[in-house]
């Protein structure tokens, strides 16, 4: 006698599992609130692509024939409809979305790209080299240091100090935005024209004998002033 070795169906395998969903809320008249939809998907077109959208017509009273239309031109417009909340289950068919019940709200995160931040301007600009004759270095946002000298011809213009580790013969002027604490710092001045905030010195008024050292320039007043750095 021939056994029958009978085969044991497998379980069905289930689990459950959430999915965040945009519940959209439609109001009357239907053709303005596609309109709201249509310009909140040209702003942010990909915003919704994806996701899925529930309806909640709790604020409307929509025919079977309204409800169609409206899972229609949502549908066109690339919104998933995964279901329909807010309606009685006799006004849908089976070939809309399924009716939803026990939805809870939640925080959506806002996936809109953000802005790049924009980046301080720099507050000092920072010369390595040797002012070269003809040269113009202007820097009005903040300080300028020359690691180097200035030379004759050469210009510095800039919105704070200006300070030169070496010899300053050429033009320097600081403070051009009205910074009147502006100073001019050099390891020796052989300058041209000397000025802060529109005050200045020209080559005839200093005496670059009597400034052989680390020296400063400053404003007390309207006067420029050369002083030793002590």
């Amino acid at each position: 006698m021939d056994a029958v070795v009978g085969t044991k169906a497998k379980p069905i395998r289930m689990r459950g599992r959430s999915y965040v969903a945009f519940v959209f809320y439609p109001v009357v008249p239907i053709v303005d609130w596609l309109d709201e939809i249509d310009a909140t998907l040209r702003q942010s077109p990909g915003f919704f692509v994806g996701k899925p959208v529930v309806l909640d017509l709790s604020a409307v009273d929509l025919s079977q024939n309204a409800i169609a239309q409206l899972v229609t031109s949502l549908e066109q417009r690339d919104l998933r409809i995964l279901g329909i909340e807010g309606v009685d289950a006799a006004r849908l068919t089976a070939s809309m979305p399924p009716l939803m019940m026990g939805g809870r709200h939640c925080a959506i995160p806002n996936n809109a790209p953000k802005k790049p931040e924009a980046k301080p301007k720099a507050a000092s600009l920072l010369l390595d080299t040797q002012v070269r004759s003809g040269q113009s270095v202007v820097f009005p946002e903040g300080d300028i240091t020359v690691v180097g000298s200035v030379s004759s011809g050469a210009e510095i213009v800039a919105g704070g100090s200006i300070h030169v580790y070496g010899t300053l013969r050429g033009r320097a002027m600081a403070g051009i935005n009205g910074n009147v604490t502006a100073r001019i710092y050099s390891q020796k001045i052989e300058a041209e024209l000397l000025a802060i905030d529109g005050y200045y010195l020209t080559a005839e008024q200093i005496d670059a004998t009597l400034y052989v050292g680390p020296t400063q320039v400053w404003l007390a007043g309207d006067v420029v002033q050369i002083t030793p750095l002590n």
